[in-house]
């Protein structure tokens, strides 16, 4: 018979393991939607349950109410709003890769980083101006749309394809996201640090301005010179080597995939119908 303390014991080890589930689902339909201008109206739903505990606690009542129905009613705007990130998730669930990560994406990641590297040998040798932003954590999609939507595999004749002189395609960037080209001749915001190298051009100056804002990696080609140049973090490195680029791409890339694969708890593989 259990005792009142493996009884108490069992309940306890219950609430964590529900807990558990409940933060590992959460963070799932986070990554979902994650990139999407769900992420916008997600913080400000967080803003507006954060004013209504406010002027719960500090006895607000017309406030309290106002938000009291905003929430109630909010529901069906919600179910309407995030209609296709639920409806993405749906697709997902029922392909049974919710729950898991691809095991051949780090094969997929070497062969993006060996196609990026062979359109920049290219175009470095016959100084063909090129400038491409892969995203990482944070979403590039308000960038996304302001380019040329392509959502192409990507290879790497189809970037030395876009940055031909004088195609339509050829000026902006191009935004690299899950291995494929979302899109082509994207605006990418200017970096105003005066740091900057007055030699630098146009390019140089947004990819510096996208690494500030944002954690995307983004790699310079020069129209003049041939260089080869990447921006992360703020930081640019200049005239860099192909093998220097390929170990760059590499750390920030790979590893990062695979710190991803190593935080994962469940592994549920499901028929793949795609």
């Amino acid at each position: 018979m259990l005792s009142w303390s493996d009884i108490d014991l069992l309940k306890s080890l219950r609430v964590v393991v529900d807990i558990l589930l409940v933060t590992y689902v959460i963070y799932k339909l986070i990554m979902v939607i994650k990139g999407t201008k769900a992420v916008q109206l997600l913080k400000g739903i967080t803003f507006i349950i954060a004013i209504w505990f406010l002027s719960s606690f500090l006895g607000l009542r017309t406030l309290e109410w106002i938000m009291d129905k905003t929430i109630t009613y909010g529901l069906l705007a919600i179910i309407i709003i995030f209609q296709p990130e639920l409806r993405r998730a749906l697709e997902h669930l029922g392909r049974g890769r919710l729950f898991t990560r691809e095991i051949q994406e780090e094969e997929r990641q070497t062969q993006t980083i060996d196609q990026i590297i062979k359109a920049v040998s290219y175009m470095a040798k016959r100084r063909i101006g090129a400038l491409m932003s892969i995203e990482r954590e944070t979403g590039l999609n308000d960038y996304i749309e302001t380019g040329i939507t392509m959502n192409a595999h990507l290879t790497s004749q189809l970037l030395i394809n876009i940055f031909i002189p004088n195609t339509p395609l050829h000026d902006g960037a191009v935004i690299i996201k899950d291995h494929d080209i979302k899109a082509a001749a994207c605006y990418l915001p200017l970096s105003e640090s005066p740091l900057i190298s007055k030699e630098l051009g146009t390019r140089h100056r947004a990819a510096m301005g996208i690494s500030e804002v944002t954690d995307s990696i983004t790699i310079i080609v020069s129209e003049e010179t041939g260089n080869i140049s990447l921006t992360k973090n703020g930081e640019l490195h200049r005239d860099i080597s192909e093998d220097k680029l390929r170990e760059l791409l590499s750390e920030e890339i790979l590893v990062q995939d695979k710190r991803a694969a190593s935080g994962s708890i469940w592994h549920w593989r499901g028929k793949d119908n795609g």
